[in-house]
């Protein structure tokens, strides 16, 4: 299995058997990205909530890939009115696939299209594919379920952002990291834009502080899992 990083929120999960999701596939608008919409595809897409720099490309990528959305009730209602397939979902529950299981977390965020429809609560993804889980948190703050998160569901990577501002900052972050006690932390949601704009290199430097492992991947680099 491998894990592809495009920057901001955006990553691509190709499991050995080649199925592929994109979680908040913001590509096109996004000034790190060195990949556009046309040059990825999709079997699955998983959306964390209906801001635009995170619902991104979707629509483009799902109608030429016909692709299946995962994504909470409202969000999922939203994108079927618009003529795609989708999974709807709730926080807490979990749902197995063929290429693995899908569970949403809370998060502590807003949840609005781009189009100004309430697309339900934010969220937070725990996917288990291949003997790996992988705990992508969505915009959020911090918050101490994550602690309850990480017993229920042992984490060997936890994705999560370090931008501040709309989000956790480093030094929350660190904490969310010893909190959720993953065996790997990947930050997430920086640098996109001046407002976000941080070193990963000081998250790397306070994760393993505390003992844990840190990854900061490079925008479209690609690691295996």
């Amino acid at each position: 299995m491998k894990l592809k990083y495009f920057s901001h929120s955006a990553f691509q999960i190709t499991t050995a058997s080649g199925k592929v999701i994109l979680i908040d596939p913001f590509l096109d608008g996004n000034p790190t990205s060195p990949a556009k919409s046309n040059d990825v595809r999709a079997d699955y897409i998983i959306l964390t909530h209906g801001h635009g720099d995170h619902i991104g490309d979707a629509f483009k990528i799902a109608k030429r890939c016909g692709s299946l959305f995962i994504c909470l009730n409202e969000l999922a209602n939203y994108v079927a009115a618009k003529g795609f397939n989708a999974h709807n979902m709730h926080i807490g529950g979990s749902h197995m696939f063929e290429f693995g299981r899908v569970k949403l977390t809370i998060a502590h965020h807003g949840s609005m299209t781009p189009d100004n429809y309430y697309a339900g609560e934010p969220s937070g993804v725990i996917l288990t594919i291949e003997g790996k889980s992988i705990y992508h948190t969505g915009d959020t703050g911090l918050f101490y379920d994550m602690k309850l998160i990480g017993e229920m569901t042992p984490l060997d990577y936890m994705l999560l952002p370090i931008g501040d501002n709309f989000t956790m900052g480093i030094t929350d972050a660190a904490k969310a990291v010893e909190l959720a006690n993953p065996k790997t932390a990947i930050p997430m949601h920086y640098n996109t834009f001046s407002v976000i704009e941080v070193d990963p290199m000081e998250f790397k430097k306070k994760v393993e502080a505390i003992g844990k492992k840190c990854i900061v991947m490079k925008f479209g680099e690609e690691i295996e899992l």
